[in-house]
């Protein structure tokens, strides 16, 4: 029977740096993952060169049930500890834009960087290989102390004293997302909060969005919110429209808040005051309103607008000039309100993370086990959300971190004993 301190299932970003860090810290560590190929998430992020974390990480850039969870993870291993760890490595970066920051050459240089942290700390990698059963034995009748693990795969049998669950959420399936941590923590009696796709386009109903889709590959920024009252989030982000609804940074930030059946609402000119700029060009210009319009959005965009004057009553397919100043009114208000309920989103296949996940009150804060003993949970298997930037993996880092301490201190400490 194969033996080892750990068992790390799933080799993405949270996995493979949690074994690192646990092997080089004096644990005998295995990595399984189903899939022959490593960290595929990392691969394709970030258009290829990987927005690998936030300067401005804090607690307040992720949301879940318990969204000061994670602070005392990010706290014990922040972005700079991160990019200490890349410039040890050589690996070039740079900041793009508001505090994220990206590889200069690769993604891959991120993968290579992990896995070489993982032969350092000796750890064993088993790809392909498949977890088909994991069995419990605690160590006494009364189960107060740590028991070990049996798990069956499709090499062979392993031993362990802990086990820790790194296989993400249901995002992109292509690249071999699956319900197996989710699986696993049921089986052990740990709550859930229902997952769900963050990070994704909105959709809207097809008649609905006609008079939009010609919009299509637009993008200006906008400052778009949710919610309301206490539960109001907004940000101020690049739209993109697309053939079937939204995207671009601000709708993939939202969608993470975003519920079912409410609203959004667009400001489509965010730095402008628009009542001011058309009373000012109707006393002066005998321009057409959108001609006047697309000096403050885009033309594509006032075009598409004045078009939709007539379902509100109004006529703003003339010279703006000859427009009331009510119609002006209401269309300043309308550019600077738009309000529109999605039918839905792009789904796991286009969504970048999975809300939800491993409910937080199951687990530890400070070493990620959860209150079935020697079974951790970390990075996006667990209900902890960040914002789009770099946050995610800012947090599969801090997470893995702080997971492979608790797990050093937990089983040397045995061993001193012993």
């Amino acid at each position: 029977m194969n033996s080892f301190d750990v068992v790390v299932i799933g080799a993405g970003a949270a996995g493979l740096f949690c074994a690192g860090v646990a092997g080089q810290l004096g644990l005998k560590v295995l990595v399984v993952d189903h899939s022959d190929k490593v960290a595929e998430k990392i691969r394709i992020s970030g258009g290829g060169r990987c927005n690998f974390t936030n300067l401005g990480t804090t607690a307040a850039n992720f949301l879940g049930n318990n969204p000061n969870f994670c602070r005392s993870a990010l706290s014990r291993y922040t972005p700079r500890q991160f990019t200490d760890l890349l410039q040890r490595h050589g690996v070039p970066f740079h900041e793009k834009h508001k505090g994220q920051l990206f590889c200069d050459r690769s993604a891959e240089d991120i993968i290579t960087l992990l896995l070489a942290e993982c032969d350092a700390g000796q750890v064993t990698r088993w790809q392909p290989c498949s977890i088909k059963n994991i069995r419990y034995s605690a160590s006494s009748p009364q189960d107060t102390g740590a028991g070990s693990y049996e798990l069956d795969s499709s090499r062979g049998v392993v031993h362990t004293r802990s086990v820790v669950i790194a296989t993400g959420g249901l995002s992109i399936p292509k690249i071999g997302a699956t319900d197996f941590g989710y699986r696993v923590a049921r089986q052990f009696g740990l709550r859930m909060v229902e997952p769900r796709p963050a990070l994704v386009p909105l959709t809207f109903d097809g008649d609905a969005w006609a008079p939009y889709a010609q919009l299509a590959g637009l993008s200006l920024p906008v400052h778009i919110e949710t919610g309301s009252k206490k539960e109001k989030m907004g940000f101020l982000e690049d739209l993109l429209f697309t053939h079937r609804g939204l995207s671009g940074p601000a709708v993939l930030q939202i969608s993470s808040y975003w519920q079912t059946g409410t609203p959004i609402r667009l400001n489509l000119a965010p730095d402008t005051d628009v009542l001011q700029s058309l009373t000012h060009a109707k006393a002066s210009s005998r321009k057409l309103i959108a001609n006047e319009l697309a000096s403050l959005v885009p033309s594509r965009l006032a075009d598409t607008w004045v078009a939709q004057g007539a379902a509100l009553g109004q006529n703003w397919q003339r010279p703006i000039n000859e427009a009331t100043d009510k119609a002006l009114a209401v269309l300043a208000e309308h550019l600077a309100r738009w309000e529109l309920t999605p039918t839905g989103t792009e789904g796991y296949k286009k969504a970048e993370v999975t809300a939800g996940g491993v409910d937080t009150r199951d687990l530890s804060s400070q070493t990620l086990e959860s209150k079935q003993p020697g079974l951790h949970f970390i990075g996006e298997v667990v209900d902890v959300t960040g914002w789009l930037g770099g946050y995610n993996f800012q947090w599969a880092w801090a997470s893995g971190y702080a997971c492979a301490q608790g797990l050093a201190a937990a089983l040397l400490a045995e061993r001193t004993i012993a």
